[in-house]
Parts: C-alpha cells; sequence; structure tokens
C-alpha cells in the first residue's frame, strides 16, 4: 500500500509526531506538509510546502490523497485576538478542508478538543464546534475527530495553564470518575491518528476523552 498523507500543523505538537510516524509507516509513501515557515525533514518522502493560508485556493492540487490530517491549532495569546485564533483554528482548517474535499480526498482527520460545541460560552470551544460542524457536511468517505484532554509534551513556545495543569491533572485524574479526564501525549495522539488513517471504520466518527488511548500502548 502506498498511501500519500496531507498533513496540516505538522511544526505542532501532534503534527510533528504524526510526520515522525508516518515516515516510519510502510503504509505511506509520501506525506505533504504544508506549513507557514519552512519544515524540513530529513525524509525523502516528506514533501514540504510554504503556503500563504489565506489564500489557500491557490494551492489546491496540493490537496490531494489518501487523507488529511488537519492538526493545525494555536492560541489566543499566540495569535494575539479571539478573532486571529479563530482564523487560524476554524477558517483556516475549515478551506483545507473543502479543498480536500473538492479534490476527492477520502479520509479527513481532525484534532479537535474535548468540549467543542458551537454552543459553548468558551470562545475557543466554540470555534472547535463551529468547525467539527462545518465539516461533517463536506463529502468525505470518511470523517474521524479526535477531541482529547490536556495535551502533553514538548511545545515550542511554553503555556503556563498548560504546565500547571499537567503537573496536577495527572494525580487528579486518578480519583474515581476522573480518570477519563487524563492527559494524553502529542504522540499518543498521532498514534491514534495513523491507526485510524489505517483501519476500517465508520463513515463518521467522534472519539472522546479515554476513547482514544482505546487500542494504545499503557
Amino acid at each position: 500500500m502506498t498511501k500519500t498523507a496531507i498533513v496540516l500543523g505538522a511544526t505542532g505538537l501532534v503534527g510533528r509526531a504524526l510526520v515522525e510516524r508516518l515516515v516510519n509507516s510502510t503504509d505511506f509513501a509520501h506525506v505533504v506538509t504544508l506549513t507557514r515557515r519552512p519544515a524540513p525533514h530529513q525524509s525523502t518522502k516528506v514533501e514540504n510546502h510554504v503556503v500563504n493560508f489565506d489564500q489557500l485556493e491557490d494551492y489546491q492540487s496540493l490537496f490531494s490523497g489518501d487523507c488529511l490530517f488537519s492538526c493545525l491549532g494555536t492560541t489566543k495569546k499566540q495569535a494575539g485576538s479571539i478573532a486571529a485564533q479563530r482564523k487560524v483554528d476554524l477558517d483556516y482548517q475549515l478551506s483545507a478542508a473543502q479543498l480536500a474535499a473538492n479534490n476527492a480526498v477520502p479520509h479527513y482527520l481532525l484534532v479537535s478538543s474535548s468540549g467543542a460545541s458551537a454552543n459553548s460560552l468558551s470562545p475557543y470551544l466554540s470555534m472547535k464546534g463551529e468547525l467539527e460542524q462545518q465539516v461533517l457536511q463536506l463529502p468525505f468517505e470518511r470523517i474521524s475527530i479526535l477531541q482529547p484532554s490536556l495535551l502533553l509534551g514538548s511545545r515550542d513556545h511554553a503555556r503556563a495553564g498548560e504546565q500547571f495543569a499537567a503537573r496536577v491533572l495527572p494525580t487528579l485524574c486518578k480519583l474515581p470518575g476522573l480518570r477519563k479526564y487524563r492527559p494524553i501525549t502529542g504522540d499518543q495522539v498521532a498514534h491514534k491518528l495513523l491507526a485510524l488513517s489505517l483501519a476500517a471504520g465508520p463513515a463518521r466518527q467522534t472519539l472522546v476523552l479515554d476513547q482514544i488511548f482505546a487500542g494504545l500502548p499503557e
């Protein structure tokens, strides 16, 4: 099998781990990464393209393959405002999904967030929920959405709140009823994404919190 993967967010926590797993997978022969800045990779399987996300339609031909992995995301602090964050977390990802759907990419895989809901009072969770709602209307043969808890791992930008939660949550989640909220590493999410892309599954699937751990090595 010689699949082609398209990866958005290849420089982020989950995206970096996913590219490594795709490179090491014999099932994928070609990995196309679309980034805002150069992201070279030692493997000849990886083809990096620096794109202008405000004009993604100019790169329609790059959205061709077997799977689109959407791992793109930012924070309000990094983006500078909720509006700017929304552009990255919703607008860019939706545009990419639409281009992939237009090119008949069969499988779309999205890293969202636990608690994502278009009706949420949280701007972040609301934009994540809106994205889910809209991509679910696109004509992909298959859509897999992951809603993980707190993501653990090394990031380019330190996030004080997440660092504190990363120290506290593992202990709290040992309490009865809280285990499903336990944090997950970026590599574990990447592992699950790869596994989903290689196995048969339902046309529409959303995995929440501890459901993502199913089938992964402890």
